[in-house]
């Protein structure tokens, strides 16, 4: 089904940038936090339980999966920053004929990992350090999700696409239903018909399913965003989704990097301390969801204002975004430390555990706002033709900004481990952000500039206004 062409004109290039910015990214949040809040709700059922090797095992798996979703939210980024260009510069036969052909990738993609990660179990929970019983619970349940990733996947790609044209609510509606059926699978699998940890695994495959197809109907049926496979231009519009899916990719496989290396740190402090950072990371999203959301969010509304040679906008996108961490961050961080006891009894932390929690919501949640500040930075850095530059900034977070820094907290005990994670993204954070204005700024002040060679460029006076970015950047 093809949509009328009016269905993909492009919605950012007027209006307030900064009501762009918090719908986009508001509506990303409520999927978001909706997704993660179900993730932490599996941790309070499974704290039901009262079986650590059980939380401990959400860890480690939580470790693995990190993995699997973040090279497929870098596919993503591909995605969303190449079709609303497209989009943006009103060639709208190409940006249906570019999301198709990037559909099929994701999936291709997806499956080879998933297939991958279940043969490959063993050496991948060794690493982590995984052991005992708790290794046995990991491995079982990431045999079963695995296998699922091209459903979660091809879920995440119809959710970029939805926001990519512009239609914020159904890209948070496709989100918010996994999550939805997750939180009513999940009671019934792992205590009604008793499978535990298993049944988590088993409700977050149904999740994935309903995710898959519901994305599928909006942005197929609604929007006709996709269209029929055309060969003969495959390979090209593949290649314009990874001159910047890459990148973004290996720029997402940083994080997951990072913190494996904590992980590791923790498990040598015992299953109590891999529980408390399972925890953390899992009220981090659900607090700060509306700061995970921008650099989904931006995207577009970078790329829309790119494409159609607003220049001007698009440095008041930036702006505009640091705002809204700054003011996020500020407002859960005092949520956080306000609720850190009530927090600490539901999900019946002790010792190690309720020590690294206490200490997150109460001191170091605030360090979250440099975190912002490098969403914010690589969604520019990817839109606006550097996506090296967020592969260099998030992997400098991972590496130098992340091993020494725990390494030396190893000593000090699992509160040191948490403090030097946090010291990291600091400093990462700020200059990132410093060199996104840089850029942008160079974009205004001397005519457009930071389009990597082989991007799709608009056509007509979009098209004249950035024409001197098709140099590659490591050439000036």
């Amino acid at each position: 089904m093809t949509a009328p062409a009016t269905a993909l004109a492009p919605r950012f290039v007027t209006g307030s940038i900064l009501h762009h910015v918090a719908v986009m990214a508001g509506t990303g949040a409520i999927g978001l936090m909706a997704v993660f809040a179900v993730d932490l709700a599996n941790l309070f059922y499974i704290s039901i339980l009262g079986q650590k090797p059980i939380a401990a095992a959400i860890g480690f798996a939580g470790a693995v999966g990190f993995f699997q979703t973040s090279i497929s939210i870098g596919m993503t980024i591909g995605v969303g920053a190449v079709v609303s260009r497209t989009i943006g510069a009103g060639r709208l036969p190409e940006a249906r004929r570019m999301a198709s052909a990037s559909l099929v990738l994701m999936l291709v993609v997806s499956a080879a990992i998933g297939v991958g990660t279940v043969l490959a179990l063993g050496p991948i929970l060794d690493l982590l350090g995984a052991v005992g019983e708790t290794r046995r619970l990991a491995e079982g349940y990431l045999t079963i999700t695995s296998p699922s990733l091209p459903l979660v996947a091809g879920g995440m790609c119809f959710a970029a696409l939805l926001r990519g044209v512009g239609d914020a609510r159904r890209a948070m509606n496709v989100t918010l239903a996994g999550a939805v059926a997750t939180a009513a699978l999940d009671p019934l699998f792992i205590f009604g018909l008793h499978l535990d940890l298993d049944g988590a695994a088993i409700a977050t495959v149904f999740s994935r399913l309903l995710l898959c197809g519901l994305g599928w109907q909006a942005a197929s049926q609604r929007h006709g965003l996709l269209t029929r496979i055309e060969f003969a231009h495959l390979y090209d519009d593949v290649r314009q989704v990874l001159a910047i899916a890459g990148p973004a990719v290996l720029t997402n496989l940083a994080t997951p990097v990072g913190a494996a290396y904590v992980t590791r740190a923790m498990a040598g402090f015992g299953s109590e301390a891999v529980a408390g950072q399972a925890t953390i990371d899992r009220i981090s999203p659900v607090a700060f969801g509306l700061v995970y959301a921008l650099t989904g969010a931006v995207g577009p509304i970078l790329g829309q204002n790119l494409g159609a040679g607003r220049l001007d906008r698009v440095r008041e996108t930036l702006r505009d975004s640091l705002l809204v961490v700054l003011v996020t961050v500020l407002v859960a961080w005092a949520v956080l430390a306000l609720a850190h006891e009530p927090i600490l009894r539901i999900f019946s932390a002790e010792g190690d555990a309720a020590v690294l929690i206490g200490l997150f919501c109460t001191w170091l949640a605030g360090g979250f706002v440099f975190t912002g500040c490098l969403f914010v930075a690589n969604a520019a850095f990817n839109n606006l033709g550097h996506p090296l530059l967020s592969t260099l900034f998030n992997w400098g977070r991972a590496t130098l900004g992340t091993i020494p820094f725990v390494t030396i907290g190893r000593a000090y005990g699992p509160v040191g481990v948490l403090c030097g994670q946090t010291l990291g993204s600091l400093m990462f954070g700020l200059v990132a952000m410093a060199v996104a204005f840089r850029v942008t700024g160079r974009m205004r002040g001397a005519g457009p500039s930071g389009l990597d060679h082989g991007m799709a460029l608009p056509s007509g006076s979009g098209r004249a206004a950035i024409a001197t970015l098709a140099a590659p950047a490591q050439h000036r």
